[in-house]
């Protein structure tokens, strides 16, 4: 299987989708190296960002899945790091 590391920037501006992504971050939880959130209380919205090791249409869906939540936007980088366990 073919992993790569990525890096997922997700910006909440509803936070009525905040339960709805904590349970996506809850199912692919064993492919996330780790989670930073940042409250921005100014602007009233919510920085979070995901390190991922995972397959490509594994980050695929999540970032997808992500995307489709009512006021979150999500944008991914992956690196080129390619590993083959």
């Amino acid at each position: 299987m073919e992993t790569r590391v990525a890096v997922m920037g997700v910006i909440i501006e509803n936070t009525d989708s905040v339960e709805k992504l904590n349970l996506l971050l809850h199912e692919y939880g064993n492919y996330i190296i780790g989670r930073l959130g940042i409250p921005y209380r100014k602007k009233n919205i919510n920085i979070v960002s995901l390190a991922i090791d995972a397959p490509q249409d594994v980050i695929s869906a999540l970032s997808g899945k992500i995307g489709k939540l009512p006021g979150i936007g999500v944008k991914t980088a992956y690196s080129s790091v390619i590993t083959h366990e």
